[in-house]
């Protein structure tokens, strides 16, 4: 026997291995297996097929041993593997390093760590694990080879992943994650007074120390009111100190247990759906419905607060109540900290949330509460597809427009969206895509018949859309000629907005203080040494900063060419904003968001929660304003420079500043109040400006799809960019024109390039770039797949060119 196993590597195809007679029964397709790879390497592989073909090329070597008693990964998921490889052009290695959390993924390399919180009593382990635990415990960290030489052993990973399942250890990767697990130390009644008799004869008794018998009461009354009491919240509610606590310790009528608690908690189990629809609602909710019972997808396209929420929880309701299970598609989780709240307060311990800032250990417990079908809804970014669902019955994906839905690097380069509805189909789930600004893509599809179509048109509460008005920045002059931050007309906006006790958020898609600083004299800009782009200043850390290799450089004092001190601050980012409304705002309180300011777990959530609490009056932020966020104190939005969303030389430029615009435009005025929006810009005709002035999707969807037609862009076509990357400029430039000449018999007329792109070098690395523009015709693309796989090794195949990267991206964005 003979198994196919796919090892997370970016190797060409799957290998073959011979299946010891002694594991011929109990090896099954899904389950991870121990082999050995070249030399001395050594992978936890997955089956995905077994067989009786014996490979002619080479002598299959033997499979060292089986790691799983029962698979981990269902056939269904290798099947949905084996397409997004085929799809997005990429090695079902590389899907299976996406797709399974590191702890599956042993290797030769991995460095496992001890776990302090187990503690030293290894009584319930057999003597291997007992050997490898108390190396640990006095190492605390050892790779697979210091293992193999404990145990005198060359086959370790079934020990090494009992020690894991066990929780004595940890795989490295695991300590690279930036979410760590939180802690709280909770309090709790020495077992001896549990006895109603021994409780009562202490406080009768009670001779002494007033502040701990008021602390030891404040204990009970909440012990009875929530079940547990952790430590901050009685000495708050007692007004006790740590000292107090102590005292009561060393008397051991009270314990302190340190204890791990969820990022969320998980509730009761139930679902609490406590909300009326309004007729449109109602409406809208039946045509999903019938849409769905239709077709497979269906597309609701419902304008911003106009209460799609609801509906997605009501249909999520639907699939619960019939064992079904839910996955809940975002584009970036940790941006969405209100939604989890929402759906918290309707399905409680239902509900859990999967992504990336997990640590791994946290990972693989999520994948078996999934897998076990414990967990009914799933909240997740667009890795939660790789989750082993046993019951799936419904994918909604909101914000289905976004970008961020698409992975740019590593492989598999797929798209979260389109990835889900060939899932579902796998499954026989229904997908709910919702926005509302569409993809052009995904409404064509709407228009066509391909998908169901559901249009809500009208907000929540019968609340009017915000009023829109154009700030022409070329009316407001500016001594230095430069570009407008804050005009008059926007500061006074802001000023009476706060006054009335609402609040503002300006939007401008920059972080940092100045993109860039450039001489007066000559006009050098400071740029990266390692990019082709420049520097962002950075006033609070008073660094220059590159946003592409995240490099870091001392401030610039004089001209790199001229050594001339004029320089000048050209442009600016939110750093700025927020400096500028301090002064000129002297009694409002400012907040910022970008990724500057919430680089760590919660910093996020902290921000939103505050300005939900009405803590700050204006908030500046990047794109993180504009996603998924439900303000009801909002009564201005200011749109800083609109210019800049607009002067991209990229096909999708007008669509994704369109929907920025109106996504941004919607946090304005959702629940008692129209809201209005400032928009700032040089160039107020713009058509795409009168299109978010109307709040005109079906206008600008006109425009743009014929657009897209006459030049052949998708929906029409289908787009392949290949990416060449290598140190040396010549060669890559060489070496993309080889590429092209090879395929210009065959598909001339699709190609575009090859040609620098505007950022030519990124982390020292030359870039060159070759867009093909495919006609929707299966055949031809799969052939085209084909062609370009074949030239990339008819090209390393010559020594020059051997080290040039090939980056093929299929539906690149």
């Amino acid at each position: 026997m003979f198994a196919e196993i796919i090892i997370p590597l970016a190797l060409p195809k799957n290998y073959t291995w011979e299946v010891p007679a002694a594991f011929a029964e109990k090896l099954q397709v899904g389950c991870r297996v121990e082999v050995n790879l070249g030399k001395n390497k050594k992978y936890a592989g997955v089956v995905k097929r077994l067989h009786n073909e014996a490979p002619s090329a080479f002598d299959p070597k033997e499979i060292l041993s089986i790691l799983d008693e029962a698979p981990v990964v269902q056939p269904w998921q290798l099947q949905f593997w084996s397409w997004l490889a085929d799809y997005y052009m990429c090695s079902e290695g590389e899907v299976m390093a996406a797709a399974l959390p590191a702890h599956f993924k042993l290797s030769s390399e991995t460095v496992i760590i001890f776990n302090e919180e187990y503690g030293d009593d290894f009584s319930n382990l057999d003597n291997e694990e007992y050997l490898v635990a108390e190396a640990l415990h006095i190492k605390h960290e050892l790779n697979i080879t210091e293992v193999q030489q404990i145990l005198d052993a060359s086959h370790v990973y079934p020990v090494v992943n009992k020690l894991i399942g066990k929780k004595v250890c940890f795989v490295w990767e695991a300590l690279k994650q930036t979410y760590t697990p939180k802690k709280e130390s909770f309090v709790v009644l020495n077992p001896e007074y549990s006895n109603e008799a021994k409780l009562s004869d202490l406080l009768n008794n009670w001779s002494r120390a007033p502040k701990q018998m008021e602390l030891l009461l404040s204990y009970l009354h909440l012990m009875r009111t929530e079940g547990e009491v952790i430590k901050a919240s009685l000495l708050k509610k007692s007004g006790a100190t740590d000292v107090q606590l102590k005292g009561l310790v060393e008397k051991d009528i009270l314990r302190v247990e340190k204890r791990h608690i969820d990022r969320l908690h998980y509730l009761p189990k139930d679902v609490t759906i406590d909300f009326q629809f309004s007729a449109a609602q109602q409406e809208a909710y039946e045509g999903v419905k019938k849409g769905l019972e239709q077709k497979n997808v269906c597309l609701l396209h419902g304008v911003t607060s106009s209460g799609k929420t609801h509906i997605y929880i009501k249909l999520m309701e639907e699939y619960i109540r019939l064992g079904k299970q839910v996955l809940y598609m975002l584009p970036e989780i940790a941006l969405t900290s209100q939604i989890i709240r929402r759906l918290q307060k309707h399905f409680g311990g239902y509900i859990g949330i999967y992504h990336s800032k997990f640590s791994q250990n946290e990972r693989v417990e999520i994948w078996n509460k999934v897998k076990s079908g414990e967990m009914k809804i799933v909240l997740g970014a667009r890795s939660s597809l790789f989750l082993p669902f046993q019951n799936l019955g419904f994918i909604l994906c909101d914000e289905e427009h976004d970008s961020s839905y698409k992975q740019q690097d590593p492989a598999p380069r797929y798209n979260g969206r389109d990835a889900a509805i060939y899932m579902a189909s796998l499954l026989q789930a229904k997908v709910l895509l919702g926005s509302a600004t569409p993809s052009l893509e995904s409404y064509h599809n709407a228009k066509a018949d391909k998908y169901g179509l559901v249009e809500l048109m009208e907000r929540y509460g019968e609340v009017h859309m915000p009023a829109i008005e154009m700030v022409d920045t070329r009316m407001v002059a500016r001594q230095d000629g430069g570009k407008v931050m804050i005009s008059p007309q926007l500061l006074e906006g802001i000023k009476e907005t706060v006054a009335r006790g609402k609040q503002a958020i300006l939007f401008q898609n920059r972080r940092g203080y100045t993109p860039y600083q450039v001489c007066a004299t000559c006009g050098w800009i400071a740029q990266c040494k390692h990019c082709d782009v420049s520097l962002t200043f950075h006033k609070y850390s008073n660094k220059l900063k590159c946003h592409y290799c995240g490099n870091i450089y001392p401030p610039a004092h004089t001209c790199g060419a001229c050594g001339s001190d004029k320089l000048l601050q050209k442009n600016f980012g939110t750093e700025k904003i927020e400096e500028v409304l301090d002064k000129e705002l002297a009694d409002a309180r400012i907040g910022r968001m970008d990724l500057d300011t919430v680089r760590n777990k919660n910093a996020h959530d902290v921000l939103i929660q505050q300005f939900e609490q009405k803590k700050l009056d204006v908030l500046v932020g990047t794109q993180m304003v504009v996603k998924g966020l439900d303000f009801e104190n909002v009564d201005l939005v200011g749109i800083l420079d609109a210019d800049g969303l607009l002067h991209f030389a990229e096909f999708r430029v007008n669509e994704r500043a369109f929907q920025l615009m109106e996504q941004v435009s919607g946090r304005a005025g959702r629940r008692d109040s129209n809201g209005r929006v400032m928009i700032q810009t040089s160039n107020p005709t713009h058509p795409v400006l009168q299109f978010v002035a109307h709040h005109d999707y079906t206008g600008m969807y006109a425009e743009e799809i014929e657009k897209r037609r006459m030049f052949g862009y998708p929906p029409y076509t289908r787009i392949i960019k290949v990416t060449f990357r290598h140190k040396e400029r010549d060669v890559v430039t060489e070496a993309a024109h080889r590429f092209a000449e090879a395929l210009h018999f065959s598909y001339g007329s699709y190609m575009v390039g090859p040609a620098e792109p505007v950022i030519n070098r990124v982390r020292n690395m030359y870039l060159m770039e070759l867009l093909l523009k495919l006609p929707r015709d299966g055949h031809t693309i799969n052939r085209c797949k084909e062609d370009i796989q074949k030239h990339t090794a008819v090209l390393h195949a010559e020594k020059r060119f051997r080290n040039v990267l090939v980056i093929p991206d299929v539906d690149a964005i």
